[in-house]
C-alpha cells in the first residue's frame, strides 16, 4: 500500500496524475493577460469581481467497495489572500492498511490565482512531515522546505518556476474560475515542490450528478499531466456544478490498482 500514497490521493485526485512521477516537465512560459483557451501553458486571471463563497466541503471518499476516508476541502480569506485549507482521514479497511492524517493549506493571490504557498502536515503510513512550499516570483524559485518529523531530517530543494503557477490545492479552485465550455481545454503549469509540470484539462460534457448531498447539474473535466512519459499513469474526473459556484461535488481517480471516488457529502460556511 506504500506505493499508492493515499493521503495525497485523499486530499486531491489532482496529485495523482500531476505529481505521480519525478520527470522533468515542458518548460512552462510566463502568464499572459488573456483569456486564451489553447496549448500555451499559463494561468488566467479571474474576471472583475469573481470571488469563491466562503465553505467547507465534505466528501465520502470510497475505494473500490469500501470507505475509504474522509476529505475536506474549506475556502477562506486570509488578509489579502484566499486560503484553502485540505484535511483527510482514513477510515475502515483502508485505515488498517495505511492510517492517513493528512492537512494542507494553500494560500493564492485572488486577483492573479497565482500560487503564494502550500504547506503540508502528513502521516502516511509510517511517514511523517512537515513541509512548505513558498512560490518566489521575484526569483521565479518554487522553494521546498520538509522535516522528517520521525528522523528530524530536513531537505532543501528550489526549482525553477514560472511567472504565475499554482498548486495541487488551488489548482482545483482555479478551474472554478474557468467558464469550462464544453469541448475547450485548458493548459496551465503547477507546482509541488519539484520540477513544474503543465496539466491540460479537458471540458468534455455536461452530466447530471447525484451525490449525498442531492442531486446537481455538473460539468465534467478531465486533467492530465501534459508530459507524454506520464500520461498512462491514470485518468481523473472532476464534476463542477454548472453554475456561478462551480462546486466540485465529484472527483474519481481511475489507476491500475482500482478506482477512488470522493463524493459531496455536505457544506457548511466556512470556520474562521
Amino acid at each position: 500500500m506504500r506505493s499508492l500514497r493515499l493521503g495525497k490521493i485523499l486530499l486531491s485526485l489532482l496529485v495523482v496524475v500531476f505529481m505521480a512521477a519525478q520527470q522533468p516537465a515542458h518548460e512552462a512560459t510566463a502568464p499572459q493577460a488573456t483569456d486564451t483557451i489553447g496549448p500555451v501553458s499559463h494561468i488566467v486571471p479571474p474576471a472583475p469581481g469573481f470571488a469563491l463563497t466562503e465553505e467547507t466541503y465534505s466528501y465520502d471518499a470510497e475505494w473500490r467497495i469500501w470507505t475509504a476516508g474522509k476529505v475536506t476541502l474549506s475556502v477562506s480569506r486570509e488578509g489579502t489572500e484566499q486560503r484553502v485549507t485540505a484535511t483527510a482521514e482514513s477510515q475502515g479497511v483502508v485505515s488498517m492498511l495505511y492510517p492517513v492524517h493528512d492537512k494542507f493549506q494553500a494560500l493564492y493571490d485572488p486577483k492573479t490565482f497565482c500560487s503564494v504557498s502550500l504547506r503540508k502536515h502528513s502521516e502516511e503510513g509510517f511517514h511523517k512531515r512537515d513541509t512548505l512550499i513558498s512560490y518566489n516570483y521575484a526569483r521565479k524559485k518554487g522553494v521546498l522546505d520538509e522535516t522528517n518529523l520521525k528522523t528530524n531530517e530536513a531537505k532543501h530543494v528550489e526549482n525553477d518556476i514560472p511567472g504565475c503557477v499554482t498548486d495541487v490545492i488551488s489548482g482545483l479552485m482555479y478551474l472554478r474560475s474557468l467558464p469550462l465550455i464544453p469541448g475547450t481545454t485548458y493548459t496551465f503549469p503547477l507546482n509541488d515542490g519539484g520540477k513544474t509540470v503543465n496539466v491540460s484539462t479537458k471540458v468534455e460534457a455536461k452530466e447530471t450528478i447525484k451525490v449525498p448531498a442531492g442531486t446537481f447539474q455538473t460539468i465534467r473535466v478531465s486533467p492530465e499531466n501534459a508530459t507524454g512519459s506520464e500520461k498512462s499513469k491514470g485518468k481523473i474526473w472532476i464534476w463542477y456544478t454548472d453554475d456561478a459556484r462551480r462546486i466540485p461535488v465529484q472527483m474519481r481517480g481511475k489507476m491500475f490498482w482500482g478506482t477512488l471516488t470522493m463524493k459531496l457529502e455536505k457544506i457548511e460556511p466556512a470556520k474562521r
